[in-house]
């Protein structure tokens, strides 16, 4: 009786723990005992697959310790040493190496058993996998650490994925970790970096696929490449040795393609064979993926800066640009008019001078042995020729003078006026020339560009008050749609005089009213202030530009500008206006005269009439077409330009050409008006005389129209 009884409790107990272990197996638990003194352990099926060994395997103490990782089994002995001191429940969780290289946690809870005499003999609990949830704790802690350390805070894509390699790299507990650029075209990787653990070399520099392998096809078709031991992976059989001389018995390559090419590489190593689980390759993947995505963000944001920088420095050079053209505009606004502003007045005062001048001329005609009034007459002609000439800078500064222009070589004139130049200069100032051997031709007027350089040379002579060195050199040059509009003129090709002295320089505020009629740094009495604006005058209505370099102290270079011309070079002569320097006498031909001012109409009639010629006389162009029509005798009109009555003086002459097609016309004018040019030439049908002007010259070319018209 009491041994079925005890038959049935023993029956029981195993029936209670047969379900105590299914229900471990069940809840992924594994039971284990361990004996104090003998350190000997009891584990089941379960508890040993979770160390990663088969249920038949044996599972000792030893082995136990053999399978914690290396950097926890310090800790794991440590928590046992304690829970024996103090009696107390042991609980840990570490890393645990499986032999087939793979890594893992568990989790071990253990209570102490005491014996008969209170002391520890025994400790048993259970074992549980917890790789899973670890390796699910530490994505999420990872990735959070790298968005938060890493991808939103470094700039730089190299460092950025150095961080993040060496990061995955010490979470999973491998041999090395790095990211590489791909030339899939090459097949090649180059790596700026890479972390290593303890005692693994870098892979640094650039390496060839195919020296460790085949699966770089995998890594093209956009595959992600697992070997778990490059000895049995048919892909890196043959290389196997290639690769564990670098530390790499088992990898993890995942490829990064841009538009459908392989651009990148996120790469594991292990130095021993190991089994990588589908937690680990999905993290590496993860990591991958947002290393990528961080590097394009990095780059698309320094896209951005260099175009918000291009963007600004244009907005910057086109300001600058637009300031300068304003600048630009602004001087030519007021340059056209001062410009206007100076013709008008030179208009005038030539009418006035004209009169004057003519009038002393004619007093010098009629008064020949009164030599005390001859005297002041001398004085007074004089007085008018100085103001004729003022006002002929001004007209050439308002691009109002007539221009006879002929094909220039600009080197030959100016070795034709070099001793000129010197004795302007005087001996204190040497002067050097620097011609352009092939110079092209351009077409100016002779005498108005010798008188253009003479004046930039007069003006570098006094900058040079204790001497120095004049330089006049020649060059062809081609200026561009920039370089015109930052200094004006058209763009084109052009020939440029620049004369340069080595004497104290100019100021910016100075440069800038450089050109203004009458401004000048002189003294009082000293210079008209006009020498450099007859140059801007002479250089625009000539198609070209001047512009002047300087600082103080440090000298000053003006750049004369002229069109280049195409066409062969004909005689470099001053024109004479086609004017015969002999005539015969009047033999009282008809001359139809027309000027608004009285003074200047009066004076032409009686000088024309005391040489013989019948002269009709008009104040405006109705009356003088009305004359004309009237009296077809009449051979030669003289005719000023500006008329009242609604007909200038050119359409008077159109007029009166249209009636008398072979009728000889003269423009005598205060200053040549855009009317009577084409594009700043004179017509060919008329002469121009421009106030004041000699009597006798006056007389010269009446005489010489007059003999040339049919009879």
């Amino acid at each position: 009786m009491l041994t079925s009884e005890l038959a049935d409790r023993t029956a029981a107990v195993k029936t209670v723990e047969a379900r105590l272990l299914a229900a471990a197996d069940s809840g992924n638990l594994g039971l284990w005992q361990l004996d104090l003194r003998t350190l000997d352990l009891v584990a089941s099926g379960h508890c040993k697959a979770n160390f990663g060994r088969s249920v038949n395997e044996p599972f000792t103490y030893l082995d136990l310790q053999s399978a914690v990782h290396v950097d926890d089994q310090q800790r794991m002995q440590a928590a046992v040493k304690e829970a024996i001191a103090k009696g107390s429940e042991y609980r840990i969780e570490y890393r645990i190496q499986r032999p087939d290289g793979g890594l893992g946690w568990v989790r071990i809870l253990g209570r102490l058993e005491l014996d008969a005499q209170g002391k520890p003999s025994y400790m048993a609990g259970i074992s549980q996998d917890i790789t899973e949830e670890m390796l699910l704790r530490q994505r999420t802690e990872l990735l959070e650490t790298l968005d938060r350390d890493v991808f939103g805070t470094i700039e730089d894509p190299a460092q950025i994925a150095f961080a993040a390699s060496w990061a995955l790299g010490r979470v999973l507990d491998v041999s090395r970790a790095g990211y590489g650029v791909v030339d899939p075209q090459t097949e090649t990787i180059t790596i700026g970096r890479d972390w290593n653990a303890q005692g693994i070399s870098t892979l640094s520099g650039t390496l060839q696929f195919r020296d460790f392998g085949s699966y770089i096809d995998n890594l093209k078709r956009g595959e992600t490449v697992i070997v778990s031991d490059a000895r049995l992976d048919g892909r890196t059989v043959a290389t196997a040795d290639a690769l564990a001389s670098i530390d790499a018995q088992a990898l993890i390559n995942v490829p990064v393609h841009e538009n459908g090419a392989l651009v990148a590489l996120l790469y594991l190593t292990h130095a021993t064979a190991r089994t990588w689980t589908p937690e680990e390759t999905g993290l590496v993947r993860e990591v991958a993926h947002r290393i990528r995505q961080a590097v394009e963000r990095r780059r698309a944001e320094r896209q951005l800066r260099d175009l918000a920088a291009s963007l600004e420095e244009q907005v910057r050079e086109r300001t600058q640009a637009l300031q300068a053209s304003e600048a630009a505009l602004r001087q030519s606004q007021k340059m056209e008019a001062v410009g206007q502003l100076t013709s008008g007045i030179a208009h005038d005062f030539n009418n006035l001078l004209a009169a004057i001048s003519g009038s002393f001329e004619m007093l010098q005609r009629r008064l020949p042995k009164h030599k005390d009034v001859l005297r002041l007459v001398d004085i007074g002609r004089a007085a008018s020729k100085r103001a004729a000439a003022l006002t002929h800078r001004l007209l050439a500064f308002s691009r109002l003078q007539p221009l006879d222009p002929t094909m220039v070589r600009v080197n030959q004139l100016i070795s034709g006026f070099q001793d000129l130049v010197r004795r302007t200069i005087g001996p204190q100032i040497a002067l050097r020339v620097e011609a352009e051997a092939d110079l092209w031709l351009v077409q100016a007027d002779h005498a108005q560009l010798e008188n253009a350089l003479l004046n930039l040379c007069i003006n570098a002579r006094d900058a040079m008050p204790d001497g120095g060195l004049l330089t006049i050199r020649t060059f062809n040059c081609n200026i561009d749609a920039a370089d015109a509009q930052a200094h004006g003129g058209e763009p084109g090709a052009y020939a440029c005089v620049c004369v340069t002295d080595s004497g104290v320089g100019m100021p910016p505020d100075v440069i800038e009213r450089a050109f203004d009629p009458f401004f000048t740094t002189k003294p009082v009495g000293v210079g008209t202030g006009l020498g450099l604006s007859m140059v801007y005058g002479f250089a625009r209505q000539s198609g070209g530009r001047v512009r002047i370099e300087s600082n103080v102290g440090a000298g000053t270079s003006v750049y004369l500008y002229l069109p280049r011309h195409d066409g062969e070079a004909g005689p470099e002569t001053a024109a004479a206006g086609g004017i015969a320097t002999t005539a015969p006498a009047a033999t009282g031909e008809t001359i139809l005269v027309v000027d608004d001012e009285a003074a200047i109409r009066s004076l032409m009639v009686e000088v024309l009439e005391e040489i013989g010629y019948r002269v009709l006389q008009a104040a405006d162009g109705p009356s003088a077409l009305a004359a004309l029509e009237a009296d077809p005798s009449v051979v030669l009109l003289i005719t000023d330009v500006g008329l009242p009555g609604g007909l200038n003086g050119r359409q008077v002459a159109d007029r009166a050409r249209a009636l008398r097609p072979n009728l000889k016309i003269l423009v005598v004018t205060g200053y040549a008006e855009r009317a009577v040019l084409e594009h700043g030439q004179l017509r060919a049908e008329m002469q121009v005389l421009t106030k004041p002007f000699d009597l006798g010259i006056f007389c010269q070319m009446v005489q010489s129209l007059v003999c040339s018209a049919p009879g």
